[in-house]
């Protein structure tokens, strides 16, 4: 959605665990409704109103904005399956919250906003993964924040052969190795000891969980490349998560090749708060904490 774009149709997905986002949701709905703008919900919400019977939100259909309540694990979620270039309002009533742009408070002049055109969008890139099984076949699968390769619980150290464009990166023995987009690296990337990456550059951040050589760190590569992962390890529970809600698992041999997505995720941006000021009020860093000055919880 660009700047003075006219909404006419907006989806919204709310986090059906959340008794909060559904009541916004409809409420949200109707206020829209009376300035003749189409609505419609996800299905899990209508059905928690009993209103089964009208159309419900999917993500295959167009939409000029798409509003999401929630938390971030609920825009991951709607994010992955839109058509790229559709404007996404992530309303956070979570915790942290790094991907949803605006409080439960602000929902309202933030609409306002949007629909009088003044935002703007910010655009996140994708990565693609194909998993290709050593005995045939294939499974595909989009991330907005990452791919984690990782043993199970009871599993021993396992290794794994990284390589991009055709040059042999490392051979890990770890208990796993993330591959992080820009905006996955405030994820479980950081939890891992990775590289906080400003969230629009071109990059992939690789890093190995808890390595058995100490002289193996994180790693940033251009996304421009083809990343491949393969399993070396026999015998032992090994798992691929994606943005941390879907999963399979890993045989011997299997290879990931992951590659930067054709599309984009475009995030609407209201406030004038920065990535940095992010970090310093979300993060605390320097000490400072979500009361500073000027910031929002």
């Amino acid at each position: 959605m660009s700047r003075g774009g006219r909404v006419q149709r907006v989806g919204v997905v709310a986090k059906v665990a959340s008794r909060e986002a559904v009541h916004t949701a409809h409420e949200m709905a109707e206020w829209l409704r009376r300035r003749d703008i189409e609505v419609v919900l996800d299905e899990a919400t209508l059905r928690a109103r009993g209103l089964e019977s009208e159309p419900s939100f999917r993500a295959s259909d167009t939409y000029d904005l798409v509003v999401v309540l929630g938390g971030d694990g609920t825009l991951l979620s709607v994010a992955r399956t839109l058509s790229s270039g559709v404007a996404i309002l992530g309303v956070n009533l979570g915790n942290l919250g790094f991907l949803t742009e605006i409080n439960r408070g602000d929902l309202y002049p933030t609409l306002l906003q949007v629909l009088a055109g003044n935002c703007e969008t910010e655009a996140r890139s994708l990565l693609d993964v194909e998993l290709r099984r050593n005995g045939g076949g294939s499974l595909s699968f989009r991330v907005l924040n990452d791919a984690v390769v990782t043993k199970s619980a009871l599993a021993r150290i396992i290794q794994l052969t990284l390589s991009v464009d055709g040059h042999l990166i490392a051979r890990y023995r770890s208990d796993g190795l993330i591959i992080s987009t820009p905006t996955g690296s405030t994820a479980y990337n950081l939890s891992a000891g990775g590289p906080i990456v400003n969230p629009l550059l071109p990059v992939v951040v690789l890093t190995p969980i808890c390595p058995h050589a100490l002289a193996l760190r994180p790693i940033v590569v251009p996304d421009s490349g083809l990343i491949e992962i393969s399993l070396e390890t026999q015998r032992e529970e090994v798992y691929l998560t994606l943005d941390g809600q879907e999963g399979t698992s890993i045989g011997h041999r299997d290879t990931l090749r992951i590659t930067r997505g054709a599309g984009v995720v475009r995030l609407v941006k209201v406030n004038t708060r920065s990535f940095y000021d992010n970090l310093r009020v979300k993060l605390r860093w320097g000490g400072l904490g979500s009361e500073e000055p000027g910031t929002e919880r």
